[in-house]
């Protein structure tokens, strides 16, 4: 085969390129989920796929708690939402539970407004016994959504974040994040 026709074959495999929307429940860009959606992003981008964060402590606050889809910025973020191929949700966690902030953006998306998107969910906590807050906390939350293609998410202990251990098990799951991207992509290409 010559070198033109495997370029072109090698095209083809390749998926599209995707939108990919970054949720964070991050209370600052320095915080510990701060710094994995950061990582994160970095990482999709590099691969080729086109990212939007969107930082939930943006939003008006009183918009967001009594669920002004009026708003602009709040109709803006479900927008988002509904437009994204794929969508990393991340949170941290306190006292076994996801953020406050992630709960009300997911409380204005439509039922379904997951369904057939790749979800890969991301946490951060200080206490490894916060890891429970994924499978028992954030997993039905994103069900409730619709969300039908949950990737096995991470956990990253807030004191290894940075850490290669911590990134290893971060592009682990990026990796497994755009592997559920691909079907969803092939169907819209």
């Amino acid at each position: 085969m010559s070198p033109a026709a495997t370029h072109v074959r090698d095209l083809r495999e390749r998926p599209a390129v995707s939108n990919l929307l970054i949720i964070s429940g991050a209370p600052s860009p320095a915080a510990p989920t701060g710094l994995v959606v950061s990582h994160v992003g970095a990482l999709l981008e590099a691969a080729g796929h086109r990212v939007t964060h969107l930082n939930v402590r943006a939003l008006p606050t009183l918009s967001l708690l009594t669920e002004d889809l009026r708003d602009q910025e709040i109709a803006a973020a479900v927008s988002a939402v509904l437009s994204a191929d794929g969508v990393v949700v991340a949170s941290p966690v306190y006292r076994a539970a996801y953020s406050g902030l992630v709960k009300a953006l997911l409380d204005l998306l439509p039922k379904k407004a997951l369904r057939g998107r790749a979800v890969l969910p991301l946490a951060t906590g200080g206490s490894q016994g916060f890891l429970v807050a994924m499978d028992y906390a954030l997993h039905p939350l994103l069900a409730s959504k619709g969300a039908d293609q949950v990737v096995r998410g991470e956990f990253v202990l807030d004191q290894n974040v940075g850490t290669p251990a911590a990134a290893l098990a971060l592009e682990a799951a990026t990796d497994r994040f755009t592997t559920a991207l691909t079907p969803r992509l092939r169907k819209a290409g």
